[in-house]
């Protein structure tokens, strides 16, 4: 790993084990590693991408997101990482000062590889010439290949359905919430088994919880507090007005199962993604509001020709595991349907 850091003085080259390639038109008014500390936050500019940074399921990941984690924890300040649409905004914004540094990696650019920060940061250079051991990157590497490879929930794997007839122990609570938003209360039974094979306890490495693995940050948003989160009625009952919300918002896809699937896909994977991907599908002529075309576009958004597109707005995206998550309800759906009555 390169990382290309400022001088600590405007004339002078110093020699770093990383590479140094000062940039004088970044000059500016002194805002350095004093400043950050007290303003509590260190900014950084990036792209999304596998190695740069993306979102996956609440958490961000990305070798150079994970790397200026550890950097501002050693800091003692908080993280902003901020994606930018392309390389030609980085840079314009960090030699605008609109930022402390660039994570990136630029090998793939035509500009010099490594990350950059301002010439009139020396004291954050400098700390950053301190802290980084180039082991970190490996580290880092294998940190996230495990997260990404265990198994994302912990939890206790009950039957798919207790007895002839009865799916879970939850069941009345399904048939209950699921009038408010209209729909089957089988599939959402379904949604669940996905989620935690009816576990209330589950929890995700990313911090997800109960029966409908529900993020805290999106509890707090939907009122839920988060003592309750474990709990099966305020857990489902949360979930079931997260789907109401996404469903509302996806009210233009006149089908019923479509937009099912689609709300069922943003659940997992989050609408602004599912967004971009129906962008995709339309510009490529195909039918935006059916499930099977746009499953397509969730898929390749792992692959930089589609989520560097002008059209993608929120970037890379781990699609496979949104396409199988939809999937799996489905049967799991059809399934209970054939051995569930619906009442």
């Amino acid at each position: 790993m390169l990382l290309l850091l400022a001088c600590s003085q405007r004339q002078e080259h110093v020699s770093l084990p990383w590479g140094v390639e000062p940039d004088d038109s970044l000059f500016t008014d002194t805002y350095d590693l004093t400043q950050i500390e007290q303003g509590g936050e260190l900014i950084a500019l990036t792209l999304s991408g596998p190695d740069t940074y993306y979102e996956y399921h609440g958490r961000t990941l990305g070798l150079h997101n994970l790397l200026c984690q550890q950097f501002a924890h050693y800091l003692g300040v908080r993280l902003r990482m901020e994606v930018c649409r392309d390389t030609t905004e980085l840079l314009s914004r960090l030699r605008e000062d609109d930022a402390d540094m660039a994570v990136i990696d630029f090998t793939h650019d035509s500009i010099s590889p490594g990350w950059r920060i301002g010439e009139d940061k020396p004291e954050l250079a400098a700390a950053l010439l301190e802290w980084f051991k180039p082991s970190m990157v490996d580290e880092t590497r294998q940190k996230e290949k495990r997260l990404l490879t265990q198994p994302r929930v912990t939890r206790k794997v009950f039957a798919p359905m207790l007895s002839k007839g009865v799916i879970s122990r939850y069941d009345n609570l399904f048939k209950h919430y699921s009038k408010s938003i209209g729909w089957d209360w089988r599939l959402i039974a379904a949604q669940c088994y996905q989620e935690s094979t009816f576990d209330p306890n589950a929890r995700s490495w990313a911090g997800a919880k109960g029966l409908m693995q529900i993020m805290p940050a999106t509890a707090d948003k939907l009122g839920l507090s988060r003592d309750q989160l474990y709990q099966p009625e305020p857990n489902i009952e949360a979930a079931t007005r997260y789907l109401k919300q996404l469903d509302r918002e996806l009210s233009y896809i006149r089908d019923r199962q479509e937009r099912q699937n689609m709300v069922l896909a943003s659940y997992n994977g989050g609408i602004h993604h599912i967004r971009d991907a129906m962008k995709l599908a339309e510009r490529d002529g195909r039918n935006p509001h059916l499930w099977a075309d746009v499953r397509q576009y969730v898929l390749l958004l792992s692959n930089p020709q589609y989520y560097q597109d002008s059209l993608v707005q929120h970037g890379y995206m781990r699609g496979t595991e949104t396409a199988d998550y939809v999937d799996k309800i489905r049967q799991r759906y059809r399934q209970y349907c054939r051995m569930v009555r619906p009442f």
